[in-house]
């Protein structure tokens, strides 16, 4: 097993999620993931852990929502609930022999089950949890890199080219800690860069710290903008991947808080569909500021893409309840702008970030 693969391992279960003794862990991911699934198992298991593995053939989301009844996109299963009731914590581990699947899937069916099963969603996000990719063949064709490549640069983002990567994370917290020592208090945060001029409200909002505690891997600090405040407008340099579903050229105008203009050069169906699937998927649910310079490159792959050091991203839809965010919405759907060329971050007032970099 390559030694950067088990150091990961090592990384999600004594580091992101803190595994204890007898706590009962989860860890969902794809076929393809094996040789992480087996590192993170072993992990579990000499933490004293009970492992609950469950691992998915891509081609079972191609047949629930081929073959699937009313019930599997409206309801959740008993299992559904008790297995989220009964973990203590969860690692999930993406990955896709085929990352464009569901690309041809109704996108009112995706809303449904995303509906569905919010509860359970919210129920296992107060709990431990921490998300990362492995690296396939698929991932890397939408990087376009040859997978030798995709793997450096993966293990790269999550510091597992290190000897000791949970040391360089908590190195990395430190210099978070200090960018959130600057910005506490802030009242205002305008974004101006090309085509975007978006100004909202963070008064009585918390930053949090993202090290690579959930994400894996991270390298951003966030928080939730007032749900009214938002307006201008906005336009995305990077093509945004949900759902099976690549969206491009995304411009968007806010008033008073509400998206009440949306285009998009490429699938602009499904953009306007998700922004329809309930009131509060037309509302900023978070400010994500990215801080990981160690990525440069966008791969299409929101979880690395969003910490881009030098861009800042903005959510539309559900909020984190630990930012003092209120917003409610079965979306969170994470949209990414760059800074690094003519964009400028102010807060209240004041040059924050310039040209992506920090003053």
């Amino acid at each position: 097993m390559d030694i950067r693969t088990q150091r990961l391992g090592k990384t999600l279960v004594r580091y992101s999620i803190k595994a204890q003794e007898k706590e009962t862990i989860a860890v969902q991911a794809p076929l393809v993931a094996e040789p992480l699934v087996e590192a993170v198992y072993e992990e579990l298991l000499k933490a004293g852990a009970y492992p609950v593995v469950q691992m998915v053939p891509d081609r079972c989301s191609e047949l629930l929502y081929q073959h699937g009844k009313a019930q599997h996109f409206d309801t959740l299963s008993p299992y559904q609930k008790a297995y989220a009731r009964s973990i203590d914590g969860i690692i999930r581990i993406a990955g896709s022999s085929n990352t464009r699947a569901l690309s041809r899937v109704d996108p009112k069916k995706q809303a449904r089950i995303s509906k569905a099963s919010k509860p359970v969603r919210e129920q296992i996000i107060q709990k431990k949890w921490a998300i990362t990719l492995f690296p396939t063949q698929a991932h890397a064709m939408d990087a376009d890199m040859s997978l030798t490549d995709f793997e450096d640069f993966v293990y790269q983002a999550t510091f597992c080219d290190h000897q000791n990567p949970i040391a360089s994370w908590k190195a990395l917290k430190k210099r978070q800690d200090k960018l959130i020592a600057k910005i506490k208090g802030a009242q205002e945060v305008r974004i101006v860069g090309p085509d975007t001029d978006l100004t909202m409200s963070v008064k009585g909002r918390t930053f949090i710290n993202s090290p690579g505690t959930h994400n894996m891997p991270s390298g951003e600090i966030f928080t939730g903008p007032v749900e009214t405040s938002a307006d201008g407008f906005i336009r995305y340099d990077f093509p945004v991947c949900h759902g099976g579903r690549e969206v491009d050229g995304i411009r968007l105008v806010f008033r008073k808080g509400k998206v009440v203009e949306a285009s998009a050069e490429k699938n602009e169906k499904f953009l306007l569909a998700m922004l329809d699937m309930d009131p509060g998927a037309r509302r900023l649910g978070e400010l994500g500021i990215g801080t990981n310079f160690g990525i440069q490159r966008f791969i299409k792959n929101i979880l690395f893409d969003e910490k881009i050091g030098g861009t800042i991203h903005l959510a539309l839809g559900q909020s984190y309840a630990e930012t003092g965010g209120v917003n409610k919405s079965a979306l969170h759907w994470d949209m990414i702008k760059d800074l690094r060329k003519g964009g400028t971050l102010y807060v209240d007032g004041k040059v924050f970030q310039k040209n992506g970099r920090f003053v």
